[in-house]
C-alpha cells in the first residue's frame, strides 16, 4: 500500500537531513588537505602536512617540538576544567597567511614584530622589501596590514583551523612582563602610554602625587606597575593591554591546536623551524636581534627586588597559567615560597 503523500515527503526530508549530517561530519573529519588542487593535480606539501606527514627520519628539533604540544596539552587537561567555543573576538591576535597555509598568534614582547614583518615579505604586502628587517618596526604594526582569522566568516575560520599551520611564540612570563614595563613606561617617547595608563597608575597607587606626574604619567616605577596589575579593579574596568595580557588569553593554546609552540629563549632555533616547514627558509631568514638592552632572567630578578613576598605572590598568580602551560618554573629570585 503506498503511503500518503505528506509522509512520504516528511520521510525524504529526514533522509536528507541525515545525509547532511553524516557529510558534515566526513567532513570535519577528514579536512581537505592544503597541497592538492581541486582538480586533483597535486601541488607542493603544506606546512601541516610537512609536520605530521613528513617522511624524514625525526630530528631534535622536531622531538623538542612534539614534547611541547605534549606538555601542553597535559596541562590543559589538568588545569581548565570548562571547555568553551571559540568566537571571533579570541581570534584577533591569530594572523593569516593564505598563501603558505599558516595561521600565527602574536604575543607583544616575544618578537612579534620580527614576525609581522616575516608574514608581510611572505603575504607580498611588503611591496618591494625583501628583507624583513627593511620594513619600518611601526609599519608592522598597522592594522590592516595583515588579516586576522577573526575577519573570516565561521566556515572559513574552521576550514583555516584544520588546514593550517598553527604556531605561538612564547616567553617566561615575568621577563616578558618586565620588558613590557622597561618599554612602555621607562621610554620618553612612550608618551601614548604614559597618558592613558601612567596617569592612571600614579592617580590610584602612589601617595601624594605631585601634579606633573598626575598630568605627565611619565614616571611610574615597577612597583606601582605592579600594584595596578594585581588590584582587582583595574580588570573589572577594562581588559589588560596585549603588552601585559597573559598569552592564555590572547591566544587561547587550550582551545586552539597549536602544532608548534616556539620559545623566545630559543627563538632562532624555532623561527627557523617554521620557516623549514612553510618551505620558505632558502628565500627568507628570521631576522636576529643583536639588542644588548634585551630583558633578561637576571634583569627581571633585579626588578623584583623591591616587591614584597606577598604582592610577589598575587602577581605570580595572575600569570600563573602562562607558568604552568608553557611549563616554565617559578623564578628562583621569588620568595613568597
Amino acid at each position: 500500500m503506498r503511503k500518503p503523500k505528506g509522509i512520504r515527503m516528511v520521510s525524504a526530508l529526514c533522509l536528507g537531513c541525515f545525509i547532511m549530517v553524516i557529510f558534515y561530519f566526513n567532513s570535519s573529519l577528514k579536512p581537505e588537505p592544503l597541497g592538492e588542487r581541486s582538480s586533483g593535480q597535486k601541488s607542493r606539501r603544506s606546512p601541516l602536512q610537512t609536520l605530521y606527514e613528513g617522511d624524514q627520519a625525526e630530528s631534535a628539533v622536531q622531538a623538542i617540538h612534539q614534547g611541547r604540544r605534549e606538555l601542553l596539552e597535559e596541562a590543559c587537561r589538568s588545569y581548565t576544567r570548562k571547555r568553551r567555543v571559540l568566537i571571533p573576538e579570541d581570534l584577533k591576535h591569530v594572523i593569516v597567511d593564505d598563501q603558505h597555509g599558516l595561521l600565527y598568534c602574536y604575543v607583544p614582547k616575544v618578537a612579534c614584530t620580527n614576525w609581522k614583518r616575516v608574514l608581510m615579505v611572505l603575504t607580498g604586502v611588503s611591496g618591494d622589501h625583501k628583507d624583513p628587517l627593511a620594513i619600518p618596526a611601526n609599519e608592522a604594526h598597522v592594522p590592516g596590514n595583515l588579516r586576522t582569522l577573526s575577519e573570516y566568516s565561521t566556515a572559513e575560520i574552521n576550514q583555516r583551523l584544520r588546514s593550517y599551520l598553527k604556531f605561538v611564540f612564547v616567553r617566561e612570563p615575568f621577563e616578558r612582563l618586565v620588558s613590557a614595563y622597561r618599554n612602555k613606561f621607562t621610554r620618553s617617547y612612550n608618551t601614548a602610554f604614559h597618558k592613558r595608563y601612567g596617569t592612571k597608575i600614579v592617580r590610584r597607587h602612589r601617595l601624594d602625587p605631585q601634579p606633573e606626574a598626575l598630568e605627565k604619567g611619565n614616571d611610574v616605577s615597577f612597583e606601582e606597575f605592579v600594584y595596578y596589575l594585581v588590584d582587582p579593579a583595574t580588570q573589572r574596568e577594562e581588559p589588560f593591554n596585549e603588552h601585559w595580557e597573559r598569552v592564555h588569553s590572547l591566544c587561547h593554546p587550550c582551545l586552539i591546536h597549536y602544532d608548534v609552540v616556539g620559545k623566545y629563549e630559543t627563538l632562532e632555533q624555532d623561527s627557523r623551524y617554521v620557516l623549514q616547514l612553510a618551505g620558505v627558509d632558502e628565500q627568507l631568514r628570521f631576522p636576529t636581534s643583536s639588542k644588548s638592552t634585551r630583558t633578561t632572567g637576571d634583569m627581571a630578578a633585579d626588578f623584583f627586588k623591591n616587591i614584597s613576598p606577598f604582592y610577589q605572590k598575587k602577581l605570580y598568580n595572575l600569570y600563573r597559567m602562562d607558568f604552568l602551560l608553557f611549563n616554565y618554573s617559578v623564578p628562583a629570585y621569588l620568595k613568597f615560597r
